[in-house]
């Protein structure tokens, strides 16, 4: 059997974070998870993940200057996480806006479930 792949869910929601966590745990992921930014720069201290789930609206410090930080790390390893982005003002950035950050695909919430999956699948083969 494959290795289980390691996901950080970096999200302030409790709401959205336990139902990520439920689907991709059925999905059989391995689930960590951050309320805010500075959270996610400690877990990294610390752990290795395949793959960031990125609430771009979090108190302390948001989700583009988190995933700025995070590419500017030097373990190469750690600063090529991929990372989606996840916003419900994706109005308020533009395509470029997230690439010129780092950030690999952004999912719109409200959360298309079928879509999270599919894609965290597609970034963590």
């Amino acid at each position: 059997m494959a290795e289980t792949k390691k996901v950080l869910i970096a999200e302030d929601s409790s709401v959205i974070q336990n139902l990520t966590k439920k689907i991709l745990m059925m999905q059989n992921y391995s689930i960590h998870s951050a309320k805010n930014g500075e959270q996610v720069l400690k877990a990294l201290e610390s752990e290795s993940f395949d793959i960031i789930l990125m609430d771009i609206n979090m108190p302390k410090m948001d989700g583009m200057e988190c995933t700025r930080a995070i590419r500017a790390l030097d373990d190469k390893e750690k600063s090529a996480i991929p990372i989606i982005a996840i916003t419900g003002n994706a109005k308020n950035y533009s395509i470029e806006d997230f690439k010129e950050a780092g950030i690999n695909e952004y999912l719109q919430k409200p959360l298309n479930f079928d879509q999270l999956v599919e894609t965290v699948k597609k970034l963590t083969q």
